[in-house]
């Protein structure tokens, strides 16, 4: 079957699946302070409706899954999803990103399950701090889910920090330190504050960060091997949007994710399936039609597969908003998946 491919010649290889748009933490630069209007649950996907579309995409030359929320792993029996996602045919990798709340008591369940990796968002390691920004957050739990994705081999472990100018940024050189100590086998990733409605909180530049660590360390960049993720091994653990960089004093990898000021949008080979069932062929637009509509109204998979196609040749270029200027992000990043 011909590529997933889009007006520009972009090939699709790697759907993110959100399960819920809802989080038991409620992160300063995710939500707004006055609380979330979440979507009706009888309008979220069902595990077999994501089954089913996750199985047209693999027939579309899908072969990477990432399951998101929200917080996925508040949606009961998610282990479920997993092992139908995983055990999908032409699904080569199955990831999650997750807080690592309720990890520790999951992390064996999940890799039963077929779950291979796992991403967790950590922005601060100051107990205290990590509670203000995510709103009520326990960093010892999340440091502990951690620990239990590592036993279980769920792996590489990224680590996901949002740097925010004036609240967490002096923390780069402490979060590179404490997970030095785990370097075959973690990547830690900056990533670039991204204004969703409002401009809450400025982002920190990823050319910034990267010259702060420079100060110390000798960063050598660490060359990835694009298409789909092979099993086990941080070197080549499936292209991204990352831009990735060894210390070589330590040999952790650092990753820096930054689509403000070193935008990604040319080489883009990502959807995202709301938990709604929409499809946002780009993060910063959500005016396609709902794959879930389509479902319940009696479509078979060649209808859905036709749909898909025409969504991703509509997909635009891009988003266009900058580090200080242009057009917000649409939506919420809890609906999206990020």
């Amino acid at each position: 079957m011909d590529a997933l491919t889009d007006s520009l010649g972009r090939v699709h290889t790697y759907l993110r699946v959100s399960v819920t748009d809802r989080c038991n933490y409620r992160c300063t630069y995710c939500m707004p302070a006055e609380g979330m209007s979440w979507m009706p649950r009888a309008d979220l996907l069902t595990y077999e409706e994501i089954g089913r579309v996750v199985g047209v995409f693999a027939g579309l030359g899908i072969r990477r899954v990432r399951i998101t929320g929200g917080e996925p792993l508040i949606r009961r029996d998610i282990d479920a999803l997993v092992a139908s996602v995983a055990g999908t045919p032409g699904i080569r990798d199955v990831a999650m990103t997750t807080n690592a709340h309720h990890l520790a008591r999951l992390a064996d369940r999940l890799a039963a399950a077929g779950l291979s990796r796992i991403n967790v968002s950590l922005d601060s390691l100051v107990p205290e701090r990590f509670a203000r920004l995510t709103r009520g957050g326990d960093l010892a739990r999340v440091l502990d889910g951690i620990q239990a994705a590592r036993d279980a081999g769920l792996g590489p472990i990224k680590i996901n920090a949002v740097l925010l100018e004036g609240e967490n940024d002096d923390e780069i050189d402490s979060l590179v330190d404490y997970f030095a100590r785990w370097a075959d086998d973690t990547e830690l990733r900056f990533i670039e504050y991204m204004p969703f409605e409002a401009r809450w909180h400025r982002c920190v530049p990823a050319a910034k960060v990267r010259e702060q660590l420079s100060r110390r360390f000798t960063l050598a960049p660490r060359k990835t091997v694009p298409g789909d993720a092979p099993p086990g091994g941080i070197q080549g653990s499936g292209a991204g949007p990352a831009r990735t960089w060894v210390l070589a004093e330590n040999g952790l990898t650092v990753g820096f994710i930054s689509p403000l000021t070193e935008h990604f949008c040319a080489t883009c080979n990502r959807l995202r399936l709301m938990a709604d069932g929409h499809l946002r062929t780009c993060l910063a637009h959500e005016d396609t039609p709902s794959l879930r509509d389509l479902i319940r109204g009696g479509a078979d998979d060649p209808a859905l597969a036709d749909a898909i196609r025409a969504m991703v040749l509509g997909k635009p270029w891009g988003h266009d908003c900058g580090e200080h200027d242009g057009a917000l992000f649409q939506g919420v990043m809890t609906g999206i998946g990020g």
